[in-house]
């Protein structure tokens, strides 16, 4: 393509062109009023002699149209998946796609606003996303933007010239103008709780869009685990305050449904789960250690560095029979407070261990015989076994025997070994996967250090976790009713501590023991997790089985499927699900349940979710440009859009039924050709031409 026009370069400054022109204006009036013959013949020899001064040329490029660029942005949030709309969103971009295909040079840039977009935690963040794209774009070659959205635009600008672009920026709304929604909305919730303790939950139900006459009150359900599902009505905009119980420590999860109503867009945000974690406010502890030795500090340290720990710990050398009458700041020791302890406040205890103790008449056996109760009952006892264990006067030969998970055969090892995970200790969560433990290869020993004491015994029950030397139990662990009960066969734990050849995890380990007993939920051997992670559901059981069952997953709709976990490591299966519909999805695997709430990434998605052109209505008015409504219900229906074309000029680029893009006519310049105008000859000639002329009209 061609194009011509005259350009000028002149041969002095232009102050001097601009000087010149006005004396020859005023050199012709003065003429002109004088009379004086051949006044217009001289005005326009000296205008010929400023156009050479000018210097003008004829050019002509040859140019190469650049298309039009379109951007459109298709809304693909978390508030577009719901009710329909993303196969609407989909329907409207294939149907836009085709429109704008049939202008002529134009070429479409597509950007979509989805879960992936970084700032969606702040909510539908498009603009920033326009902004960078219109960055990589010429300016010269905006057409405009159309924009498919439900209207939720969370960063829009105020003013159009904070977007840095000229062109018209059009709205196609992926809705309904009188839709309806109702929702819960957690005003105030707790993130943690004490064990046995209450915290409060502040909501309220909102209704937003078309009104209708409907009741003030609507039912609500509220289900939490380890209680009965309650139902109560509440008027709508009201603040609601419930209680959250916190039964056990770990996560506690309170679910909270709002009835349906039968004109709502969407039941997705009728439901919510609340999941705040239960703490301990103190665990109470008592350490009985039978003698001083290495370990028993280490034991004591161990227990003091956990900030939730409250310990009790005594040493017993006094028998309780020794209450003379002694002065009492004559005495090294003090008497045991054996009644006190063991009768009055042993159910105030989470944990009690005995460290190498021996019976030797300091506690009497109906003392012991209340541990054993305090077990059957739901407790929990550690027992550190020493080289007395495997004598006469071993606990094993008191009361305690009907909790003991093994009997000593009155033999003990005093030959270095290391400690050995068995199988079944490989799959349980207090030795699972512990630093360095047994090597790849089968039966391969872990690199730990050495333990030099092993007290022999024969397990009756409970599962064996840890050998020691010739493969005889080292760690044996049971469950008595709801009560838990651990024995560890040697008091050379401690080594490990002490970092002897190479030590060992004796933090981790006694750690989770202790954590165990305690009934601490993630250590349990039998679980069913499941964790929304935004739209990703993830699924994790742990068993002490070799195998386990496929997963029954009933979703948000209700419909029902089998998941087949894949095992991760001994003992744990998971299985990952992503693109889940939103709402709460309910898992089972035997008698195991579990939930998990797959919700919108950014609370401000699920704050209005009632397609609005609120928003968007200012920002067109300014750019001249237009909404429309798609106005399709169903996936049967015809996308409505209204006829485009483009404008190079315009007041209006929109109308009830049509929106226009901006033709820019923006070109690149493939090769100039320069004609001088004034040069040369026919300069020379024109003006010799217009000089005798003027010297012949004076002759005469």
């Amino acid at each position: 393509m061609s194009n011509w026009d005259i350009i000028y370069a002149p041969l002095v400054a232009p102050w001097v062109l601009w000087l010149l022109a006005a004396i020859i204006c005023a050199l012709v009036l003065f003429l002109l009023i004088k009379r004086i013959p051949g006044a217009l013949l001289r005005g326009l020899g000296l205008v010929l002699l400023t156009l050479a001064l000018l210097n003008p040329s004829l050019r002509q490029e040859e140019r190469a149209p650049l298309n039009n660029v379109v951007v459109v942005l298709v809304d693909k949030s978390p508030s577009q998946i719901i009710a329909g709309r993303q196969d609407l969103v989909e329907r409207t971009k294939e149907a836009l796609e085709g429109k704008l295909k049939s202008l002529d040079r134009l070429d479409i840039e597509i950007l979509s606003i989805d879960e992936q977009n970084k700032d969606l935690a702040n909510g539908t963040q498009a603009f920033t996303s326009l902004r960078e794209t219109l960055s990589r774009i010429p300016t010269n070659r905006i057409a405009g933007v159309v924009m498919i959205t439900d209207g939720q635009i969370h960063d829009a600008p105020k003013k159009l010239s904070d977007l840095g672009i000229d062109a018209p920026i059009h709205t196609l709304l992926t809705g309904q103008s009188d839709e309806f929604d109702r929702r819960i909305e957690i005003v105030k919730a707790p993130r943690y709780g004490i064990v046995g303790a209450k915290r409060k939950v502040i909501l309220k139900i909102v209704e937003q869009g078309r009104t209708f006459e409907v009741p003030n009150t609507v039912k609500l359900k509220i289900r939490q685990k380890g209680s009965q599902p309650q139902t109560q009505l509440v008027r709508v905009g009201e603040k609601i305050t419930l209680p959250l119980k916190f039964p056990h420590a770990g996560f506690n999860l309170m679910e909270i449904e709002v009835e349906a109503h039968e004109d709502e867009i969407t039941t997705a945000n009728n439901r919510a789960v609340i999941t705040a974690e239960g703490v301990r406010e103190k665990l109470r502890v008592l350490l009985v250690s039978g003698e001083p030795h290495a370990g028993e500090r280490t034991w004591r340290n161990l227990l003091k560095s956990d900030a939730s720990v409250d310990l009790v710990h005594f040493t017993i050398l006094r028998p309780p029979e020794k209450q003379d009458g002694t002065p009492i700041h004559q005495l090294s020791l003090i008497a045991f407070p054996t009644r006190e302890l063991f009768s009055e406040k042993l159910e105030e205890f989470d944990l009690i261990i005995f460290d190498r103790y021996q019976r030797r008449g300091v506690l009497p056996l109906h003392y012991l015989d209340n541990v054993s109760q305090y077990v059957l009952n739901g407790g929990a006892v550690l027992i550190a076994a020493g080289d007395k264990f495997a004598t006469p006067v071993s606990l094993a030969n008191t009361p305690l025997e009907q909790v003991l998970p093994a009997k000593p055969t009155g033999r003990v090892f005093d030959t270095p070994y290391r400690p050995f995970i068995t199988p079944k200790g490989s799959r349980h969560p207090v030795t699972h996967n512990l630093p360095k433990a047994n090597g790849k290869k089968p039966n391969s020993i872990a690199t730990w250090g050495q333990w030099f004491r092993l007290v022999e015994a024969q397990v009756n029950e409970g599962e064996t976790l840890m050998t020691g030397t010739q493969k005889h139990p080292l760690l044996v662990l049971n469950r008595l009713g709801e009560g838990r009960i651990a024995l560890l066969l040697s008091d050379h734990a401690w080594l490990w501590a002490r970092s002897f050849d190479g030590g060992g995890p004796y933090t981790t380990l006694l750690r989770r023991l202790s954590h165990w007993l305690m009934k601490e939920p993630d250590l349990e051997e039998e679980s069913l997790t499941a964790i929304g992670d935004g739209r990703k559901l993830i699924l994790t059981r742990r068993s002490m089985q070799e195998k386990v069952a496929p997963l029954s997953l009933t979703k948000p709709d209700g419909s029902i499927i089998k998941v087949e976990p894949k095992q991760t490591s001994p003992g744990t299966w998971q299985a990952v699900l992503p693109n889940q519909s939103l709402g709460i999805h309910r898992v089972k695997s035997g008698k195991l349940n579990a939930l998990a709430f797959i919700g919108f990434a950014s609370q401000r998605e699920m704050e209005n979710i009632v397609t609005t052109k609120k928003i968007m209505g200012p920002l067109a008015k300014q750019a001249k440009s237009g909404l429309f409504w798609t106005g399709a219900k169903s996936n049967e229906e015809t996308v409505n859009l209204p006829k485009i074309s483009l404008l190079s000029r315009s007041k209006q680029f929109a109308g009830s039924d049509w929106m226009s893009l901006k033709d820019r006519q923006a070109y690149i310049v493939k090769g100039v050709r320069l004609i001088p105008l004034f040069t040369g000859l026919a300069a020379l000639g024109i003006f010799l031409l217009v000089l005798g002329s003027m010297w012949w009209r004076e002759g005469r």
